[in-house]
C-alpha cells in the first residue's frame, strides 16, 4: 500500500472532544463521513489519515495566532518532552526549562497541545472505526480487511490513551489503579449531540482505562495481519506483533509479570542463544535484533523495528517535528541541538567503557549556542527529515520479557539473564568475556537493576525514560520516588563525561512523587468546556 499524506478531517465537530469550534463538513482537502467509506481506495485514504494524525498534530500558542505542524502526539516534540522529564538527557535550549523543571500550568501550550492532539487522534480513529465497520457490512470492504482496518485504529487509540495516562494520571501502582485516569473516548464525536454526550463523561479510573486499552489491543491482536519483519508497510502499519508488544508494555506498567511473559512468549522463541543474537527470531513476523547496535537507525524498516511512526519532509516538515532536528547538534547545519546526553547516563557503571554504543550511537558536538556537548546519533537525517519514530523495537520486547521473568521468579532467573544478554551482548566488544552469568548477580534484585539500567542505555533518546519513571515511582525497591534530580539546563562540560566516573553536581532538584508537579494539569480549556473533568490536585 502506498502511503498517502492526507490528514483525516471527517465531519469533525471538535478538534478534541472538549473543544467547541466546528469544522466545515467537507473542506476541499478532506473526506466527509458520508462519502469517505464508499470505495476501498477512499477507505485506505481514511486509514492513512488516522496514521498521519499520530505525528502531524498542530501546535497552537493558544491565542489563535498560529497552527504549525509540531511533532505531536508521537513526533519529535513529543519524544523530546518524554526525555526532558527524565534525568538521562539535558535541556540545552532555555525554552524547554518549562518541561525540564516541571513548570507546567493549565495554560502551557506544549501541554495543552499534547492533550488536544492525542484526543484528536482518538476521535479520528473512532470515526474511522465506525466507517470501516459499515464498509465491511455493506461489502465495500471484505470482512477481513474491514476488521484489519478497525484493529489498526484500535491500536492507535490504545497508544493515545496510554500516552495520556503517562502524563495526566498516577501510575497503576498507586492504589492498584483506583486513582483518576482520563476520559476514555470510545465513540466518535462528529455532531453537537455527541459533543453534549462527551460532556457527561468524567475521568475514569486508571484501572478502567487499562482494562479498555487491553480490550482494544486484544481485538487488534486477533484481527491484525502478521506482517513481515524488514518490510516498510509492516513497520508503519500496525501488525499482530505490534499489538502483542504494546500489550506487553501495558502489562509491564500494571506490574502484571505473568501477563507480560504470556504475551512475550508469542514473540520470543523458547530456546535463545545470547551469543548469537540475530538467531533469536520472533515466531510471529520474523522480527529480530539487527547484528549491530546502530542497525535499527540506519534503516527505518529494519527487522528490529516492530512499529514506527513514518516521517518525511512532505507531511512533517517542521523544526520541531522531526527527531534529527531536535537531537542532532547544530554543528551539522540542519540540526538544532536542543537535547543532549547527560553524564548521569554516560557515567553509569553498567554502561561499560568498551560498549560499542558509545561510538556507534553518540558523538561530541555543539549545541545551539556553540557549546560542546554529547548528543545521540540515532537519528541521521536532519536535512531531509526522514527518520521514523521507533515506537516499539524487538530490543524492548526482549528487555520487557527479561524484567518480567526476573520479577516473577523466586530466585535468579537464567532466562532473564539470557534475554538481557541477548540485547547487551551485541554492543559489547568482547561478548564472550563480558557477558552476564549467574555469578554476576548476588540476588534477583541486582539482576532486575541491571535490566532497568540496560533499558536506559539501549532505549535512550527514544522517549521511553518518562514511562519508566512513571511506572516505577512507587516501586519499593527500584522506585524513582518522583522525578529524579538532573543536570542544570544547558549543561555543556565535556570533561564531566567519564566512563564509570563521578556524577557532577546536578543543579535541578528532584520532584517528590507526592508533589503535584509529578503530573501535568488538565488543560484549562478542557475544564472550561467540560467542568465534569476533574483537575489534578495542586493546579
Amino acid at each position: 500500500m502506498k502511503r498517502k499524506y492526507l490528514i483525516l478531517k471527517i465531519a469533525l465537530g471538535l478538534v478534541c472532544f472538549s473543544c467547541s469550534k466546528k469544522i466545515e463538513l467537507a473542506p476541499y482537502d478532506s473526506l466527509a463521513s458520508t462519502t469517505a467509506f464508499i470505495t476501498p481506495e477512499k477507505c485506505l485514504l481514511v486509514l492513512n489519515g488516522v496514521y498521519d494524525a499520530a505525528h502531524s498534530g498542530v501546535h497552537d500558542p493558544l491565542n489563535g495566532s498560529a497552527n504549525t505542524v509540531r511533532g505531536y502526539p508521537f513526533g519529535a516534540a513529543a519524544i523530546a518532552q518524554e526525555e526532558m522529564r527524565g534525568e538521562d538527557m539535558v535541556n540545552v535550549a532555555t525554552f524547554y526549562a518549562t518541561t525540564y523543571q516541571n513548570l507546567i500550568t493549565p495554560l502551557t501550550p506544549n501541554n495543552v497541545n499534547m492533550w488536544k492532539e492525542l484526543y484528536a487522534l482518538i476521535n479520528k480513529a473512532n470515526i474511522a472505526i465506525a466507517g470501516f465497520s459499515g464498509a465491511g457490512t455493506s461489502g465495500v470492504l471484505t470482512s477481513t480487511v474491514a476488521n484489519d482496518y478497525v484493529a489498526q485504529c484500535l491500536f492507535l487509540r490504545a497508544m493515545a490513551h496510554h500516552e495520556l495516562l503517562l502524563h495526566f494520571a498516577r501510575p497503576y501502582a498507586d492504589n492498584n489503579g483506583a486513582s483518576l485516569g482520563v476520559p476514555y473516548r470510545d465513540f466518535a464525536i462528529e455532531s453537537q449531540a455527541s459533543v453534549e454526550l462527551a460532556k457527561t463523561k468524567p475521568r475514569e479510573s486508571v484501572a478502567d482505562c487499562y482494562t479498555k486499552i487491553l480490550a482494544d489491543l486484544d481485538f487488534a491482536e486477533t484481527n491484525l495481519s502478521l506482517g513481515t519483519a524488514g518490510n516498510g508497510v509492516s513497520t508503519y502499519y500496525a501488525t499482530k506483533a505490534a499489538a502483542i508488544a504494546l500489550k506487553m508494555r501495558i502489562k509491564l506498567h500494571k506490574g502484571d509479570w505473568p501477563g507480560v511473559i504470556t504475551d512475550g512468549n508469542k514473540l520470543i522463541p523458547a530456546a535463545i542463544n545470547p551469543q548469537s543474537w540475530t538467531t533469536v527470531v520472533s515466531p510471529i513476523g520474523g522480527w529480530q535484533l539487527t547484528n549491530a547496535a546502530d542497525g535499527p537507525f540506519t534503516d527505518n524498516a529494519s527487522k528490529e523495528s516492530i512499529f514506527s511512526i513514518k516521517h518525511d519532509a512532505l507531511d512533517n516538515a517542521s523544526t520541531n517535528a522531526t527527531l534529527a532536528r531536535m537531537f542532532t547538534p547544530s554543528v551539522t547545519g540542519a540540526g538544532r541541538g536542543l537535547c543532549s546526553i547527560s553524564p548521569i547516563l554516560w557515567n553509569m557503571p553498567e554502561f561499560t567503557c568498551t560498549d560499542k554504543r558509545r561510538t556507534l550511537l553518540f558523538t561530541n558536538g555543539n549545541d545551539n549556542t556553540n557549546n560542546p556537548n554529547k548528543f545521540t546519533t540515532k537519528y541521521k537525517d536532519a536535512a531531509n527529515q526522514s527518520d521514523w519514530v521507533p515506537y516499539i523495537r524487538y530490543a524492548e520486547v526482549l528487555l520487557m520479557q527479561a524484567e518480567a521473568e526476573a520479577r516473577n521468579n523466586a530466585g535468579i532467573s537464567q532466562r532473564a539473564i539470557d534475554l538481557l544478554n541477548t540485547v547487551r551482548n551485541r554492543a559489547l566488544l568482547l561478548p564472550l568475556v563480558d557477558t552476564y552469568t549467574l555469578l554476576s548477580f548476588a540476588t534477583k534484585n541486582t539482576l532486575i537493576n541491571a535490566i532497568l539500567k540496560e533499558r536506559r542505555i539501549e532505549l535512550s533518546a527514544e522517549g521511553k525514560r518518562w514511562g519508566d519513571i512513571h511506572r516505577l515511582a512507587l516501586d519499593p525497591v527500584f522506585g524513582t520516588a518522583g522525578v529524579p534530580d538532573k543536570m542544570v539546563n544547558g549543561f555543556n562540560n565535556l570533561s564531566a563525561f567519564v566512563c564509570s566516573g563521578p556524577i557532577p553536581a546536578t543543579g535541578v532538584a528532584a520532584i517528590p512523587y507526592n508533589d503535584y508537579r509529578f503530573l501535568w494539569p488538565i488543560p484549562q480549556q478542557e475544564r472550561t468546556t467540560n467542568p465534569i473533568v476533574a483537575q489534578n490536585p495542586g493546579y
